[in-house]
């Protein structure tokens, strides 16, 4: 009796860890995101929480593979994407982010920092009413470093890199929210499979493939829902302001981490 019991409260949970990780990959995909620090936030507060970091990166890179991906295709067959402003940050990226999934440094003070950057590229968002792009003012030579410090911070935590680059190119005029939203789409999911390609490469890929059917296939749902809500209904001010929710949701997250 008490082995049934435990076992309904087992599928139970999964089905909310599932449903988690659904709206994650809505919220996140709306704004060209692939939802990395999301679904490391709800695999941490579930039991999957005890597995290593690098299982838990690896898992959130594979889901936003997918989630990123549905984005970008939505975005990009839209119109709202432009390869002159992808291509530098990308270049630049890549290796960094191939180097920074080697690294592993005190959580402790990489939240605390983390969490600070985020609140206040939140808060820049929100008192920058008029956003007027000018995107003839990014050369290459400004992107590299933008690039490849995103590349390698993303890369370090497991994320895709959207919660740096989006703020980054809005705030800096560079991009409108829903051209920054395609351009962050494609910039993610390249990191992804760069820091899944760098952990294949080193004989440390984790991947729990019978697991990974569910996550995907919940979050692939999501990833549609969500994509399609971005580029058909929602304006360019709806997307700035939920771009603004997820990255005060990936901010307080680390702040959790920090109090736990």
């Amino acid at each position: 009796m008490l082995w049934e019991i435990l076992s309904v409260a087992m599928e139970f949970g999964f089905v909310i860890l599932l449903f988690g990780l659904f709206c994650v990959a809505v919220l996140y995909s709306s704004v060209g995101h692939g939802g990395a620090s999301g679904y490391l936030a709800v695999l941490s507060m579930s039991s999957y929480g005890l597995m290593e970091s690098l299982w838990l990166k690896q898992h959130s890179w594979v889901l936003n593979l997918v989630v990123a991906g549905i984005a970008f295709f939505y975005y990009q067959r839209n119109g709202f994407h432009n390869f002159k402003l992808t291509i530098p940050f990308i270049v630049a990226s890549i290796p960094m982010a191939f180097i920074g999934g080697y690294i592993s440094i005190d959580d402790f003070y990489y939240d605390i920092l983390l969490s600070f950057v985020l609140f206040w590229a939140s808060w820049k968002l929100l008192s920058k009413n008029k956003i007027n792009p000018k995107t003839d003012d990014l050369t290459f030579k400004k992107a590299i470093p933008w690039g490849g410090g995103i590349g390698f911070f993303s890369g370090v935590i497991g994320v895709g890199g959207g919660i740096f680059l989006s703020p980054i190119l809005l705030l800096k005029g560079w991009a409108t929210p829903k051209t920054a939203a395609a351009t962050s789409a494609l910039f993610i999911w390249v990191n992804s499979l760069s820091g899944l390609i760098g952990a294949n490469v080193s004989g440390e890929l984790l991947i729990d493939w019978d697991i990974m059917v569910y996550f995907v296939s919940v979050v692939l749902i999501g990833g549609l829902l969500g994509s399609m809500y971005g580029v058909k209904v929602a304006n360019e001010k709806t997307i700035k302001q939920l771009l603004v929710i997820v990255l005060i949701i990936a901010g307080l997250k680390r702040l959790i981490q920090i109090i736990s």
